[in-house]
């Protein structure tokens, strides 16, 4: 990935991913965004030369020209033979036309490859179209990720 499509990524990811962490997380916007950017920062700190993280642009060929499509950025572990994807995510033009899985199945293909075999994911609850895409291209659920915000009442009060 060149260093204006990795600019151009982590644009895109800290304001997104801010997004799922205020709804995920039930955080303000401003705390989610302050969350987003450290740990943007935290896994690449040589920008796109940071060790140990994949930033793919996907891409597909239409009428004979490359177009970007989206994204994808995971994390390989060579000891487990397995991969984590920390963000699959395609440009809104370009989804429910079976690019999701085209791109998952070419991945896939690249991994086992390499060596891997196992792919791991965590995608937000409410975030029902890309948990048919992993579920369709052969993904089960593992388990539940659950938080509490402390010193704010979850439930609400009984009325006497």
């Amino acid at each position: 990935m060149l260093r204006h499509d990795f600019l151009a990524f982590v644009d895109y990811f800290v304001v997104d991913y801010a997004s799922e962490i205020a709804s995920s997380y039930r955080l303000s916007e401003a705390d989610a965004l302050l969350q987003a950017r450290r740990e943007t920062e935290a896994s690449f700190p040589d920008g796109e030369k940071s060790a140990g993280q994949v930033v793919l642009c996907i891409t597909q060929t239409h009428l004979g020209e490359e177009q970007h499509i989206g994204y994808l950025w995971y994390k390989p572990d060579s000891e487990l033979k397995s991969v984590y994807i920390n963000d699959f995510y395609l440009f809104p033009q370009f989804r429910g036309l079976g690019l999701g899985s085209e791109a998952m199945k070419s991945l896939e293909e690249r991994l086992i490859q390499q060596g891997y075999n196992q792919i791991k994911l965590r995608v937000a609850g409410d975030n029902r179209r890309a948990r048919q895409v992993y579920e369709t291209n052969g993904f089960a659920v593992t388990g539940i990720n659950m938080n509490k915000i402390l010193g704010v009442s979850s439930h609400p009060a009984s009325e006497d």
